[in-house]
């Protein structure tokens, strides 16, 4: 067996993360004060991301509720995910620690929506029930930049308000019009569901290249729609990216829902794979294995399709049902192909180097990420480590580790 070395580093991004997260939160808070009312039922909308400190954030929205008179109650706002089943929803919520005994409220986990009136979209505009029948909604997400679009608006509270509140129903009804749904008609069918004032606020948060809170603004609801955009802005700038440009494989130890909506970040690996969308100039990575998928995802492998080879280890944890299900609904099939599967970790990157063509033994490009959300750490080949040795933000950890153990998989991270 060929042995594979690889030397660890650490890319020094920017630490710019909040050291309160609860205590600004608490003061962002105190700006939507204005808009509970004493017994009104108020939802708050949480989705299906992985968001760094959301459960104590939720908790302080719950708290912050329960002050004012008012009665909090948990609305999962995540479209299909899940396998859009009330009970699926309900288990991811519970794999990031939020459960109705751990913050105290009720969760209405419900698939049924309430089609909305008065607007001009080709697009039928949908909110769920429990949303609708409350006397208002808070959301809660992080706002980044989308996996599959670039628009004025992508992941964020707007797209919350639009697919996540609008359950099944409502993703289907922008994915039906493609691309053009997300960066065109998200907009138009935010206005709608916006229009109506039940979106009374949202906590909006920012992560830096380290996967950490940096920022949290709580927004009126009638203010939303203006500034988002900015923070959107503010997000995309702060993202973490490889030292390099040129990779021939790039090696991830996990994909997975609660890492990304597409499993793999898109913005990291330069590939989105939409019909209609121009693909990123940079990285050019040539192969991408991915060798487990996270369980938190429950199953859901959206974006195996990114990858080039995967292993039979991750195959084995895939629920087509829900899987299919995700990418059924977003239409973006390519996203849900199955890549060449190899029986072990060794076998993967030996089928990934093969699909790069011919290489010089010894200037192999390879990275080792544990996932597209975690850039700080990598492990390196030889002919990366000499282009960044010169790099301030580059730190050796160590010497050059063989990669594999004696059953042919990744030594862990």
């Amino acid at each position: 067996m060929k042995e594979y070395q690889l030397t660890k580093v650490r890319h020094h991004f920017p630490d710019n993360s909040l050291k309160d997260v609860v205590k600004e939160c608490r003061q962002e808070l105190k700006k939507l004060s204005g808009i509970i009312v004493t017994n009104a039922s108020i939802g708050v909308g949480v989705g299906s991301r992985g968001v760094d400190n959301i459960k104590a954030i939720v908790r302080e929205t719950i708290d912050f509720i329960k002050e004012r008179g008012a009665h909090p109650f948990i609305i999962p706002a995540m479209g299909s995910h899940g396998g859009a089943t009330s009970e699926g929803q309900l288990e991811i919520l519970a794999s990031y620690g939020i459960t109705e005994s751990s913050v105290g409220v009720p969760i209405r986990s419900s698939m049924e929506v309430v089609e909305l009136s008065g607007g001009d979209t080709p697009n039928p505009v949908y909110m769920s029930k429990p949303a609708y029948e409350s006397d208002g909604v808070i959301l809660i997400n992080k706002v980044k930049p989308h996996t599959d679009f670039r628009s004025t608006y992508e992941s964020g509270l707007v797209k919350m308000a639009v697919i996540g509140l609008g359950k099944e129903h409502g993703a289907a009804a922008i994915h039906y019009y493609g691309v053009d749904g997300l960066t065109n008609l998200i907009p138009r069918t935010a206005d709608i569901i916006f229009g109506t004032g039940k979106i009374l606020g949202g906590v909006a948060l920012i992560e830096n290249a380290n996967d950490k809170t940096m920022m949290v603004r709580a927004i009126e609801g009638k203010d939303i729609l203006d500034q988002e955009p900015a923070l959107l802005e503010i997000a995309r700038s702060n993202r973490p990216d490889f030292p390099v440009n040129q990779i021939d494989v790039l090696l991830v130890d996990r994909m997975g829902k609660n890492i990304s909506g597409a499993g793999i970040d898109t913005n990291t690996i330069g590939r989105i794979k939409i019909y209609g969308q121009k693909e990123p100039e940079k990285p050019k990575i040539r192969s991408i294995v991915v060798a487990d998928l996270t369980d938190e995802s429950h199953g859901n492998a959206i974006g195996i399709g990114l990858a080039d080879v995967i292993t039979r280890r991750l195959y084995n944890k895939i629920n087509f049902q829900t899987t299919y299900k995700n990418v059924s609904t977003s239409s973006f099939l390519e996203r849900g192909k199955i890549p060449f599967i190899a029986e072990n970790d060794y076998e993967a990157l030996q089928l990934a180097l093969r699909n790069c063509g011919v290489l010089d033994p010894g200037y192999e490009r390879i990275i080792r990420i544990k996932d597209t959300a975690h850039l700080n750490e990598l492990y390196v080949s030889d002919a990366i480590l000499n282009d960044i040795k010169d790099n301030q933000q580059i730190e050796q950890l160590g010497h050059k580790t063989y990669m594999y153990d004696s059953k042919k998989l990744l030594i862990p991270f």
